[in-house]
């Protein structure tokens, strides 16, 4: 039963990886020259998406972690999709998608709500964390 849950969110990661042609790790994110990095148009709109989904559920006291993370999958399945990107941008990037994407997969196998709350902490620091270095 945990698999057939957890296997959606692990595919969009998969094919991440296999689509940029590089393995991601998790590394820290650097600024370009002291700036942000430009994101591409196409792929802003899914990453607000899914900032404004998780910051509507903490706002309602949510409590269907599960919807959540079903939510959350569909706006990174989208960016994933929706990737141009190329070079030091697009490196950067991905030092941010792909251990969000992991918290998303994380999210969805929570096993009660105080786990989930605790991956959703994670997931609200990681959008922080998304502004504070891509526009």
């Amino acid at each position: 039963m945990l698999k057939s849950r957890i296997l959606p969110f692990l595919l969009p990661a998969i094919a991440l990886h296999w689509s940029c042609g590089k393995k991601h790790p998790h590394s820290d994110i650097n600024l370009n020259n002291g700036e942000k990095w430009v994101v591409n148009a196409e792929m802003r709109p899914h990453i607000a998406k899914g900032d404004s989904i998780l910051h509507a559920y903490i706002a309602s006291n949510g409590e269907d972690y599960e919807q959540l993370a079903e939510d959350l999958k569909d706006q990174n399945k989208a960016l994933v999709q929706s990737c141009t990107m190329q070079g030091a941008s697009h490196d950067e990037l991905h030092k941010w998608l792909h251990p969000h994407m992991e918290l998303v997969g994380a999210l969805a196998g929570a096993q009660n709500a105080n786990e989930a709350n605790s991956i959703i902490e994670k997931l609200e620091l990681s959008f922080d964390t998304y502004s504070r270095y891509f526009q």
